[in-house]
């Protein structure tokens, strides 16, 4: 059992940046991919950025890619998502979640076995 709880969201204005935190507890961090996801109102939960048990392999939807950063730090059981440049059709809940699997970067919801509370990231125009 892996317990998450994501922290760092707030409100930015459109081109500014946000740092997403997910600290881990409950089981060894590193057994886990980890992934990032989003939802915005009314609209189903997606994929945003993935990461391996050992950092060295991500994966990142079109639309995010050059502009977020997906990183891990196993010694403090911690994921991260560094955002820049963001606009307003980031605005969503963040979801981080693990994925028990450490053969593949998930990209499904399907694919993920826990999942933080989510945190809150608007950014205005």
């Amino acid at each position: 059992q892996v317990q998450l709880v994501e922290s760092g969201g707030g409100l930015v204005q459109a081109g500014g940046s946000l740092r997403l935190s997910c600290a881990a507890s409950g089981h060894t961090f590193s057994l886990y991919t980890m992934g990032w996801f989003r939802q915005a109102p009314g609209k189903e939960r997606e994929f945003v950025a993935a990461i391996s048990w050992s950092g060295g392999s991500t994966y990142y939807k079109d639309s995010v890619k050059g502009r977020f950063t997906i990183s891990r730090d196993n010694a403090k059981n911690t994921v991260y998502l560094q955002m820049n440049s963001l606009k307003p059709e980031d605005t969503a809940v963040y979801y981080c979640a693990a994925e028990r699997s450490r053969l593949r970067l998930g990209t499904a919801t399907s694919d993920y076995d826990y999942w933080g509370q989510g945190t809150q990231v608007t950014v205005a125009s």
